[in-house]
């Protein structure tokens, strides 16, 4: 214990470092680099003496005599004092062209300064600079800033004028094809948005002005690394920018939603950095919901002020005390006429934007407000529909995210690649969970690795906890609860059974899992409810956490503390709703459950059977509370449910594996069950017990093997919306009151019901079918002509029915596009059941000729590349293709030949595969 404890306190000392280190990468501003080299007019040093890497933020390009002593010297002393460095090219020997390192110092700056004074092309040195510049502008995006100084901009376009004299001096005996790169590279500077010194009285404003210009160029362009080392980011920024719209002059609202630590915070951190300087004011406003306390009133008028207030402190850069504000209208009164950027980060409650971002019409043109909240509701409420959901990141993004942060890299260090997938499937996807797993494992040997996942399956860092903490203790208290029995019970459960499970417990549940969904906490998608596994882990620690013994909590969930309730007859009560255990061994006393008088809800999904070693029963049966909802036991040991002798308000029962031979002795009330899965229940034989669950909806009776026959009050189970038989071996015949129980049944499945030897006639009653499977149901001799009423069946397969001779005769399935009739090896003729067959096997069946119905199929496309028939004197030895898309199938040794891409066909024999 010492030693975990140990551990607990160096993982939480080396994570508060780490996570200080990672929050200044995070949120670090840009800055000025310091000790940059910064050119002066007094003479340079030696140019070996700076660093090799070096190079200059500006490259200046200009004609000495004209602008040295004047614009020049002035230029250089503006940029010194705002931090930017410039080429000087004082210690370089000028000859006819320009050498390779000035090339290298043009190429390397940032932005070019093209001071075009009278004799600025009196210099071939000059114009070769700017034909280099010219070309790093075309070629590299380089920045090129013209300066027209005591000179017209035509002139230097069209070189004329005094500037065009100069020019024409200079290329006298020069190539053409240099005078007239000179010449284009002029015209094309000239038409560059730059300064004319005609615009200006005052010289030196105009010089302040340009290097305000080139220094607010320089932190525009200098690229953030703030958000290098996250994952997917770029991804991100794409995605968002669609919603955000920034070349729309309208102002506009973006919600940023999802879950806590999937990176909000951090999206909406690197899209301030990249557009803040493209707005009049903006500000990033932290964690908003910490700067609200909820008054007992939600309005209190007191409180947005407030919040106003702050938000225009730091928009206006002014100190809070220094700004009071008297009423909620100066944020509009203010804001009105300039573009803004805000973030409001991490909002939990509409007050907040009614306070700080009531209304689109409060800000200037072109503003964009942010918002990062988990409560999707919020967004709604607000009127805010422009929402970006943050996904989760894929398995490699994952896994790419977790090894940055353990090894500071995208990849797993050698022998560490099994390691980090378990890590990755412990965390999931969560970004913050990936982050903080990853801190906590660098530096680890593999050893130590391995020494520690064992613990951390059992529990969360403190850092992800308690942010999630946050979200839960803002939920009410009936949402907790809900909170709670998702968590430890009902994750990944289907929505209506969970809606079942819970009506009697919460007034509207359907309503209060719309409201965990909306604060990110589960997931609502494709019918089930699912929950983060961090979120789940949260959930177990807080039933875990309570001040009582294991026996007396609302859950039980840890393994070792169920092994010791149930173990114990006297340990548990009646506090205890819920018990799920997942595990190997598990010793069950015989009052166990004794004390438990609301037990709602129990799941025991034991490992392995194991022939009875891993299950132990003290005594006689222990009996259950009436009061439960769910029983799922996977390999229950007893043959009878005698320990439910008051199932009444029972929902549903899952028996997978059971040794259960019949379900209840004499009628149970069972009104409220709904779904029954006694799957692999190998000794099941009688299920007479169900004539009561009138409300049933899914009965699984898969590889019930024992199972010789259903009841006939089957048929009282009218809302019955799925059944199987599947596997059901024994199983000889069906009661024809099983036509009242499928007449909404979609899929009925007889596989495998090898000693099934009829079929009732009142399977015609399953209108609303569409799948019906008898495959290997190799006793069934007939089937009856009523499955002519089974219009919407689309499917029928009678694969290995081997007893069967004939179809019913005269009956047209309309809707039946697939009909696997393979191996009936005493099927002789083939009725004309369907015109719409589009897939067809009667590989292995005495069919000596194909109907007229596909026939006439045949006819229909007989010049189309979808389905074409060449007949060849069809005989007993028919062949078989198989389709394949967008290939061809040809019979190795045919009597006749079927090609097809969309439709299949397939009759028997040898094939082979011809591409198209």
């Amino acid at each position: 214990m010492d030693l975990y404890l140990l551990l607990v306190t160096v993982s939480a000392t080396i994570f508060t470092l780490l996570c200080s280190t990672i929050f200044f990468i995070v949120y670090g501003k840009f800055r000025v680099q310091e000790n940059k080299i910064i050119a002066s007019s007094s003479p340079p040093s030696p140019k070996s003496s700076l660093p090799r890497n070096w190079t200059p933020d500006v490259f200046p390009s200009f004609h000495g005599a004209d602008v040295r002593k004047s614009f020049l010297s002035h230029f250089l002393k503006e940029c010194r004092s705002k931090a930017i460095s410039l080429f000087i090219d004082n210690e370089i020997t000028r000859g006819e062209y320009i050498g390779p390192e000035l090339k290298k110092a043009i190429q390397g700056s940032r932005i070019a300064i093209v001071l075009l004074s009278k004799r600025y092309a009196s210099s071939s040195w000059c114009l070769d600079e700017l034909v280099e510049i010219m070309k790093c502008k075309e070629e590299l995006g380089q920045t090129v800033i013209p300066v027209f100084y005591k000179v017209d901009p035509t002139d230097v376009k069209k070189q004329a004028g005094e500037f065009g004299k100069v020019f024409k001096e200079t290329c006298k005996g020069k190539r053409n094809e240099v005078i007239v790169k000179w010449s284009l590279a002029l015209a094309k500077v000239a038409t560059l948005a730059g300064y004319h010194s005609k615009n200006w009285d005052n010289e030196a404003k105009m010089v302040e002005d340009v290097a305000t210009e080139v220094a607010k160029k320089l932190f525009n362009s200098t690229p953030s690394r703030d958000f290098d080392e996250f994952i997917g980011m770029e991804a991100h920024m794409n995605k968002i920018s669609r919603v955000l719209r920034t070349d729309l002059d309208e102002v506009r609202m973006i919600g940023i939603w999802g879950p806590a630590g999937i990176g909000k915070t951090t999206i909406a951190r690197c899209l301030f950095n990249q557009l803040s300087d493209t707005f009049q004011y903006s500000v990033f406003m932290m964690n908003v919901k910490t700067m609200y306390t909820p008054p007992v009133c939600s309005d209190d008028y007191t409180v947005k002020l407030h919040l106003q207030q702050k938000l225009l402190s730091q928009l206006t850069n002014q100190k809070e005390e220094d700004l009071k504000i008297s009423h909620l209208g100066v944020a509009q009164e203010r804001l009105k006429d300039k573009k803004v950027l805000v973030v409001l980060d991490n909002v939990d409650r509409l007050v907040q934007l009614e306070a700080m971002a009531k209304k689109t019409g409060w800000f200037g043109n072109g503003s964009r407000i942010i918002i990062t909240t988990q409560d999707r509701k919020i967004l709604k409420a607000h009127g805010i529909t422009d929402i970006y959901k943050v996904d989760f990141p894929s398995d490699r993004e994952a896994i790419q995210m977790f090894c940055m942060y353990a090894f500071g890299q995208k990849s797993p260090e050698d022998g560490f690649e099994m390691l980090v997938w378990q890590v990755t499937r412990l965390a999931g996807r969560l970004p913050l969970g990936l982050r903080v797993m990853g801190s906590y494992f660098r530096g680890m040997s593999k050893e130590e690795w391995e020494n520690t996942l064992p613990g951390l399956r059992m529990c969360l860092d403190g850092e992800i906890e308690s942010i999630l903490m946050f979200s839960y203790n803002a939920l009410s208290h009936e949402n907790k609860d809900l909170f709670l029995h998702i968590a430890c019970f009902f994750n990944y459960g289907w929505i209506e059974k969970v809606v079942e499970h819970l009506s009697k417990r919460f007034s509207d549940v359907r309503q209060q899992l719309n409201v965990l969904a909306e604060k990110s906490l589960i997931f609502l998608e494709i019918g089930r409810v699912s929950m983060h596994d961090m979120l789940v882990q949260l959930g177990g620690n807080i039933v875990r956490k309570q001040p009582t013994e294991p026996g007396q909590r609302q859950f039980l969930v840890d393994k070792r503390e169920i092994c010791e309730v149930l173990a114990d007859g006297s340990a548990g009560s009646r506090s205890v709703i819920g018990i799920k255990f997942y595990g190997n061994k598990i010793n069950v006393s015989e009052r166990a459950f004794e004390g438990m008088s609301n037990l709602q809800f129990l799941r025991i999904r034991q490992e392995r059977d194991g022939e009875g070693d891993t299950f132990h029963l003290f005594g006689g049966p222990s009996y259950l509370s009436r009061q439960l909802r769910l029983l799922d036991w996977k390999y229950f040991p007893m043959t009878c449910l005698h320990c439910i002798p008051n199932p009444e308000l029972l929902v549903e029962l899952i028996m997978f594996c059971s040794k259960l031979e019949k379900l209840w002795e004499g009628t149970k009330l069972l009104s409220n069950l709904k779904w029954v899965r006694l799957r692999d229940s190998k000794n099941l034989k009688d299920v007479s017990s169900l004539s009561t669950a009138t409300s049933l909806q899914e009965l699984d009776l898969t590889g019930c093997s024992s199972l010789v026959k259903l009841p006939y009050s089957i048929g009282n189970a009218t809302n019955l919306q799925f059944l199987s038989l599947r596997s059901c071996s024994s199983l000889v015949e069906l009661p024809s009151s099983i036509g009242n129980a499928i007449r909404n049944l979609e899929v009925l499945d007889f596989f495998d019901c090898s000693s099934l030897e009829e079929v009732p006639s009142s399977i015609g009653n399953a209108t609303n079918l569409k799948h019906l499977n008898f495959s290997r149901c190799s006793s069934l001799v007939e089937l009856p002509a009523s499955i002519g009423n089974l219009h919407k069946l689309e499917s029928l397969n009678l694969k290995k029915c081997c007893k069967l001779e004939v179809l019913p005769v005269n009956i047209n399935l309309k809707s039946l596009r697939e009909l696997d009739l393979a191996d009936c090896s005493l099927m002789k003729s083939f009725p004309e059941i369907s015109t719409n067959i589009e897939y067809l096997d009667l590989t292995g069946t005495a069919i000596k000729q194909v109907p007229s119905s596909i026939r006439s199929v045949h006819e229909q496309h007989r010049n189309t590349r979808d389905f074409s028939l060449d007949q060849e004197n069809l005989s007993s030895s028919s062949t078989c293709t198989q389709w394949m898309q967008r290939a061809f199938v040809t019979p190795a040794a045919s009597n006749f030949i079927i090609r097809t891409r969309r439709r299949r066909l397939r009759v028997s024999g040898e094939t082979r595969l011809l591409l198209s």
